[in-house]
């Protein structure tokens, strides 16, 4: 792998960096699945238990390689690991199932590479070799990564809720646009929301920050992982400066402060030109 991205799961258990050009697409519960969607070189899938000893991972290792013939040992720099594989055929292409057990200090991870037969694992290989348990005791530097669908998932929900709360309220229709800020300082004003009910001004802020993104060119999602924080946040890439959408509004409530939507909003864009 040349230039790479960086993944840190929920919880902050474990990271791996992956290609550059790969992105995370939805899979099953506690799955985590990456490919590059413009050419397809293969499927990567990971997935992490977390045990409650520091043999934890290396038990897991050692079982399947007792219930599963097949395996044979993996060397791996990022932990002891057992691997398989397995062929088949789809509208006249072969296809290998790569599969890995990875044992390595509290957690164990089961990871597959679904690629063409002729390519190989060396991608899958790589990616793994990155693999990192982090210490859930220990406290870390705040980190930026690519945003994860937790985050683009949080967004899209705080969207459709102050949407169907615009209309429900003001039975106006809210469009995602500089104009509608008005609309979130009406509802402020009218105390829809309790000063107590943090997520819903969570919510309000992300709308927010949906509305820079739709504005204002070359602000992007990112998710920001700090201690036991992982939220959306969102950076101006010709300057790379950060923006908090939980700063634009819930921080201001909870601190009592007088102020406007449209003023943190504007506030905001006159931050980046500063």
């Amino acid at each position: 792998m040349k230039e790479t991205k960086k993944f840190i799961s929920p919880n902050a258990w474990f990271s791996i960096e992956y290609p550059a050009n790969w992105y995370e697409f939805e899979d099953g519960e506690g799955s985590f699945l990456f490919y590059n969607p413009d050419q397809w070189t293969g499927n990567f899938r990971i997935s992490g238990l977390k045990g409650d000893s520091s043999q934890f991972g290396t038990q897991v290792v050692k079982e399947e390689r007792e219930v599963n013939l097949k395996v044979k040992p993996f060397q791996l720099s990022s932990g002891e690991a057992v691997y398989e594989v397995s062929f088949f055929e789809e509208d006249e292409h072969e296809f290998a199932s790569h599969h890995w057990v990875i044992g390595k200090e509290d957690m164990s991870f089961d990871c597959t590479f679904t690629s063409f037969k002729k390519d190989g694992y060396k991608i899958a290989e790589e990616i793994l070799n990155t693999l990192v348990v982090r210490d859930t005791k220990q406290k870390y530097p705040a980190e930026i990564i690519p945003v994860r669908l937790m985050e683009i998932y949080e967004i899209n929900s705080s969207y459709e809720w102050v949407v169907n709360f615009v209309k429900e309220q003001l039975t106006t229709d809210f469009q995602g646009i500089e104009e509608d800020l008005s609309k979130l300082d009406k509802i402020k004003e009218e105390g829809s929301i309790s000063t107590k009910k943090r997520d819903k001004w969570v919510a309000l802020g992300l709308t927010v920050g949906v509305i820079l993104a739709n504005e204002i060119e070359g602000m992007e999602w990112r998710t920001l992982i700090d201690g036991n924080r992982e939220a959306a946040i969102l950076i101006y890439t010709p300057s790379q400066q950060v923006i908090d959408p939980m700063k634009l509004v819930w921080s201001k409530v909870k601190a009592g402060e007088e102020f406007t939507i449209v003023e943190s909003y504007k506030e905001t864009l006159a931050s980046l030109h500063q």
